[in-house]
């Protein structure tokens, strides 16, 4: 799949793009099926809220053939290569939870601050491409974005360990509500299937979700080869070593895997 100049265009200026309906209902499904098998395993890739409820579930494309096949989907990853100039490889690949009732913020930050501190990634030569398993609404928790703070670059921020089960660089309520002033905000809403792709360097946030209905997103954090990570800090798991560039599978490789279980 290939962005046209005006999605290019309007990526590069507001930092973000929003592409409803790229996944059809089965594919869907057979992502929905996924997320189910995986936030039931006892692994250390997967994180949990203070309830118990699943927060996160990283490199879930190491042991889930579903996230496999969607981590070199081609609608994913040719944008990428196209907006990155480039091959790139997975630096980062989550199956993140708002469960209902239960889960909790994901505070404001930069994706690229924390890969630059902890990872020593050069450049902003990275992002990340969401998509969506369930219905996102205003109402379960959605990404809250700054349109254009990509442009101010890495902004200062302070390690927080405490307001999470999940540790973040986040940034001060002064820097935000500078950023937001000169931006707005925005939170990009759509049913399962939409996808999201959004600059290393975007500001972004989502609030706890306290409705009865749960969301899962999950995020392909692709980074072009030539920049990969220095620093091997973290646990391979959570920041990938691999830097082998991302072969993109057949457009049907999801439907492909649920003809073949129904088989």
């Amino acid at each position: 799949m290939k962005l046209s100049d005006d999605q290019i265009r309007q990526f590069q200026d507001e930092g973000y793009l929003f592409l409803p309906g790229c996944f059809s209902p089965a594919e869907v499904g057979v992502l929905q099926e996924a997320a189910g098998t995986v936030y039931a395993m006892d692994r250390p890739e997967v994180w949990r809220e203070s309830s118990g409820a699943p927060r996160t579930a990283f490199a879930a494309h190491l042991y889930n053939e579903a996230f496999r096949r969607l981590g070199a989907h081609p609608r994913l990853v040719e944008p990428v290569m196209q907006l990155l100039d480039g091959p790139v490889y997975m630096h980062q690949y989550k199956v993140n939870a708002k469960a209902a009732f239960d889960g909790e913020v994901w505070q404001w930050h930069q994706d690229y601050g924390t890969w630059q501190r902890d990872d020593d990634m050069p450049e902003p030569r990275a992002m990340n491409i969401a998509v969506f398993v369930d219905e996102v609404s205003a109402a379960n928790g959605p990404l809250i974005f700054i349109p254009k703070s990509h442009k101010a670059g890495v902004q200062k921020a302070g390690h927080d360990l405490e307001t999470t089960s999940y540790p973040l660089w986040t940034l001060d309520r002064e820097t935000v509500t500078r950023l937001a002033e000169e931006g707005g905000l925005v939170a990009p809403t759509g049913v399962a299937g939409g996808v999201l792709m959004f600059h290393g360097n975007l500001v972004h946030a989502s609030p706890p979700n306290i409705s009865p209905f749960g969301r899962t997103i999950v995020y392909l954090s692709l980074c072009h080869v030539d920049n990969h990570i220095r620093r091997f800090k973290r646990a391979e798991w959570i920041a990938h070593r691999d830097f082998t560039p991302i072969t993109p599978l057949a457009d049907d490789c999801l439907l492909e895997l649920a003809r073949e279980r129904a088989a």
